[in-house]
């Protein structure tokens, strides 16, 4: 018999060869050794999370979200649930309601799907008619300054609050001026606009006890509350808490304006944009300190750091397999018509042309990972209702 040692030895041992092992055919492979260490049990154990419910804020990185959240759903087969009909958003800017998603009718029993991550505005009882009760509710924020900024020039034509000034400096210097605080929705893109997807008042006084008790409630609904400006690191916890293999959440980034049109407010335009979104700043204030606590708590600084840089090498060989030149293009530079996203307001939102020449394998993963929003919408809703009309996306047909 074995003594105890002398097994742990050979274990040992044993470990030892692996490792030697796959160093050698990452070598023969060129392949980084840091993208197969999940192999040596860097993943986290148990079954990944099927069950998410990702609250869509506007003009936050959170169209890249969705697009792994689609591709998540897709790749195990799960149910998502989209808008039903023709529409492309889930009855926002109206509170949301279950009977606006396809397949939920008024009476009778509810459907319950796995993923829910269309734009909607906040509304909890509404949102658990539609998904189940071990759901991990998931939201993004972003800066409010910057944020408002990108509202301004995707949201302009359709918004009363800004269609009327000349600059985001000149609404900024005014606000009140273009605002109307009568309750017209069609503003909610112009003042605190993150404080409203979540379903709260965004006109509401900045009062401490009101504040502190809405950040509360957000926070017993969204554990996890992930943040633009630190997107990878966002994505690295995120799969640890969803428990998903590192493609699974390695993802290009969509719906990005061309730097071109990005505009620089002063120092006190920023200032102005703070008091003018003091709701959205302390929201964001309060959820950046929550994820650097949950960071540091469940990762550490060393293994974010290793985990951060498996997730852009990823990245980066993923982009060299799938994209033409590797970079973003404008929308004359994009050949195929199908993978144009949606253009609005002053904003040039950038997209994809990917390598000629990929096998179909290859190819089908690649147009997951670079297709917009609403055509990856579409073709979820067509395979999940196929006995329904496609949608249509109008601007695709021009």
């Amino acid at each position: 018999m074995l003594s105890p040692l002398g097994a742990s030895q050979r274990c040992f041992r044993a470990v030892i060869l692996l490792v030697l092992a796959m160093s050698l055919l990452a070598g023969l492979l060129h392949v980084d050794i840091t993208l197969l260490t999940p192999l040596l049990g860097d993943q986290d154990e148990g079954p990944p999370v099927t069950n998410v419910m990702f609250l869509k804020t506007h003009k936050t990185a959170s169209s890249t979200v969705l697009n792994v959240l689609f591709r998540f759903a897709e790749t195990h087969n799960l149910s998502v649930a989209l808008p039903a009909g023709s529409r492309f958003h889930l009855g926002y800017p109206w509170l949301f309601l279950a009977r606006y998603v396809e397949g939920v009718g008024r009476d009778g029993p509810q459907r319950r799907f796995n993923i829910l991550c269309n734009h909607l505005r906040f509304n909890a009882p509404e949102v658990q008619k539609v998904v189940p009760n071990d759901t991990v509710y998931v939201s993004i924020l972003r800066n409010p300054v910057s944020q408002l900024e990108s509202s301004y020039a995707y949201y302009r034509g359709d918004t009363p609050a800004f269609r009327a000034a000349a600059s985001l400096e000149a609404f900024l210097a005014a606000p009140l001026a273009y605002y109307n605080r009568s309750g017209d929705l069609r503003n909610a893109h112009a003042r605190n606009n993150m404080w409203f997807d979540l379903g709260f008042d965004p006109d509401a006084p900045a009062e401490e006890r009101y504040v502190r008790a809405r950040l509360a409630e957000v926070q017993r609904r969204f554990p996890l509350v992930l943040i633009a400006e630190h997107f990878d690191e966002s994505m690295v916890l995120l799969r640890r808490r969803l428990r998903w293999r590192l493609d699974d959440v390695v993802s290009f980034r969509l719906n990005a304006r061309s730097p071109r049109g990005v505009a620089r407010l002063s120092p006190a335009g920023r200032e102005r944009a703070k008091r003018w979104c003091a709701l959205d700043w302390r929201l964001y204030r309060h959820f950046n300190r929550t994820f650097w606590a949950q960071v540091r708590a469940e990762l550490g600084p060393r293994r974010l750091r290793a985990d951060v840089a498996r997730l852009r090498a990823r990245r980066r060989e993923l982009a060299a397999l799938c994209l033409q030149d590797g970079a973003p293009k404008n929308r004359t530079q994009i050949a195929d018509r199908r993978l144009l996203p949606y253009q609005s307001g002053d904003a040039d939102i950038l997209g994809y042309n990917l390598r000629p020449g990929l096998d179909t394998q290859t190819l089908q993963r690649c147009q997951r990972m670079v297709m917009p929003e609403l055509q990856y919408m579409a073709r979820l809703y067509s395979l999940q209702h196929p006995e329904k009309p496609p949608k249509n996306i109008p601007f695709l047909k021009a």
